[in-house]
């Protein structure tokens, strides 16, 4: 394990954005975090937080929906080929990599049947590939040496906002927010999400990158939430619609999606 370290955060980024590669509200952020770099001078650095290394303690057969092993295992599996390439060849190739396997999956049509492919070798090399690098870094896709810096990678996160939040979580390090002399870690600040349904249109990325840094600096700032939201709208999942289905989520999931809802129901 001595040659698998977290590295160190990286002063030259403004935004550190911890994506898991199966949730589909990192995906949706990720998307309008992109449109606001494309509009500013802001540079993103990509790290890792696994949804199924969180949980690992967890038992999935009672308190997830059936579907969310595979995925959460999918996404530790795509994220320790992610490490493996930012160790041999840094931070540069994640945002190709982020957003090459984002496409791959998210932008296909419902009933596709890509979910059952998600994270396989063969995959995997077309996400490599896709985002130019070599394919054979697929080979990590099982290599669970990975893991225990991946789980130091997710606490880091956690370290930030606190334990009883998902993913994404960005920490954004405001240019103007320290004063001279002072110590740059003291203008950054973290948080969960925010959790989006859709992206937003070009011209509405920065005014609401702007409304979230704002509020999320006051310092005795919390939270902000409601548990109805908009079914995220991807293709995957349906494609988009001007009338989406609200949704009651509680705990990561739609509400009565667990074995033990069902049951109750029954």
């Amino acid at each position: 394990m001595a040659d698998k370290m977290m590295p160190p955060s990286d002063p030259s980024y403004d935004i550190e954005f911890f994506w898991d590669p199966v949730c589909p509200f990192a995906w949706i952020t990720s998307r309008w975090v992109c449109q606001v770099v494309a509009q500013t001078d802001y540079k993103v650095d990509w790290r890792f937080i696994s949804l199924r290394l969180l949980n690992k303690d967890k038992d999935y057969a009672t308190e997830f929906p059936p579907e969310y092993e595979h995925g959460h295992t999918a996404g530790l599996r795509m994220l320790r080929v992610a490490a493996a390439v930012r160790e041999a060849e840094g931070r540069e190739p994640l945002d190709a990599i982020v957003t090459a396997y984002g496409e791959s999956y998210w932008d296909k049509p419902k009933g596709s049947g890509m979910r059952a492919h998600l994270s396989t070798t063969e995959h995997v090399r077309e996400v490599l590939a896709t985002a130019g690098v070599s394919p054979d870094y697929a080979v990590a896709l099982d290599d669970q040496s990975w893991d225990e810096m991946l789980d130091e990678e997710t606490e880091l996160a956690l370290s930030r906002t606190g334990r009883d939040v998902g993913t994404p979580i960005i920490t954004f390090r405001d240019p103007g927010g320290a004063s001279a002399g002072a110590d740059p870690s003291a203008s950054t600040i973290s948080f969960f999400g925010p959790v989006i349904s859709r992206v937003p249109d070009p011209k509405d990325a920065v005014p609401l990158w702007d409304a979230v840094t704002t509020l999320a600096s006051f310092p005795g700032f919390a939270e902000m939430k409601r548990s109805m939201r908009e079914a995220p709208q991807l293709n995957i999942l349906g494609g988009t619609s001007a009338t989406p289905v609200q949704e009651d989520w509680t705990g990561g999931h739609r509400a009565g999606h667990l074995a033990s809802d069902r049951e109750s129901q029954q």
